[in-house]
């Protein structure tokens, strides 16, 4: 759609990019203040949000190159091209928690406590750097004679990108809403990432039947479906026994 926004002399402004760098701010911000309400430091919050955003985009870039291993060597220089897309959420969300769950640890800070805090501000990022892959024309849907018009493919398709922005955001709102709740704060700490990880894999896995740039394997199902799958059940087996754990 719009891959470049400007030019600055010889520098191209892609929007991926920008709306990536806008995701990162913005959820990073409102993160560090949920920490700071809760008694936790800011700062740290800004320095989880760095190393989980760094190695989340080299886990969605390397999950992305594997899924595309044929492409990529015949085409090896693209690897590092990311202002064209190619990052697989699976793998951001994957080497994002394990990087994470490292860097909260040698700070000791409260693990599950921190999770909870930061995981309605991923949602909204999220939200927010799928833009960039409508501005870009990725994660493109299949054709629609209703759909809207990508340029770039000059055909009509599924706006499968304003599906997950929409997806992520109603994901966002629910989160918050629980997470400002006075009730669910005598919940047991964990449970709201749980329900983070199960509502953003239930949204992927619906709009990946509508999705057009992914082999379809057994059963009808896109890798991208089985390991959503795979995510939610992880989730409600660790919900199930942090609720037991309380109880």
């Amino acid at each position: 759609m719009f891959p470049v926004i400007c030019y600055i002399g010889p520098f191209a402004i892609y929007s991926y990019g920008l709306m990536l760098a806008l995701a990162v701010m913005v959820a990073s911000f409102l993160a560090s203040d949920q920490a700071r309400q809760q008694g936790l430091s800011k700062d740290d919050i800004y320095d989880l949000a760095f190393w989980v955003v760094l190695w989340g985009i080299l886990g969605a870039r390397l999950f992305y190159i594997l899924l595309n291993t044929g492409y990529f060597l015949q085409n090896p220089l693209e690897i590092v091209m990311l202002q064209k897309g190619g990052l697989a959420w699976q793998g951001s969300l994957v080497a994002g928690i394990i990087s994470g769950i490292v860097f909260i640890r040698r700070r000791k800070m409260p693990l599950l406590i921190v999770l909870d805090i930061v995981a309605p501000f991923i949602a909204l990022g999220h939200a927010i750097g799928r833009i960039g892959c409508l501005f870009n024309g990725c994660c493109y849907g299949k054709p629609w004679a209703y759909g809207l018009y990508f340029p770039v493919w000059n055909e009509r398709l599924h706006p499968t990108q304003i599906y997950m922005v929409i997806g992520e955001l109603v994901a966002f709102f629910i989160l918050r809403r629980l997470q400002t709740s006075a009730a669910w704060g005598r919940q047991p700490a964990g449970r709201l990432f749980m329900f983070y990880l199960m509502l953003s894999s239930l949204e992927r896995f619906i709009v990946e039947f509508f999705r057009a740039d992914h082999d379809v394997l057994w059963g009808g199902l896109s890798i991208f479906q089985y390991v959503c799958a795979g995510i939610i059940a992880a989730a409600i087996i660790v919900n199930v026994n942090l609720q037991r754990k309380a109880v």
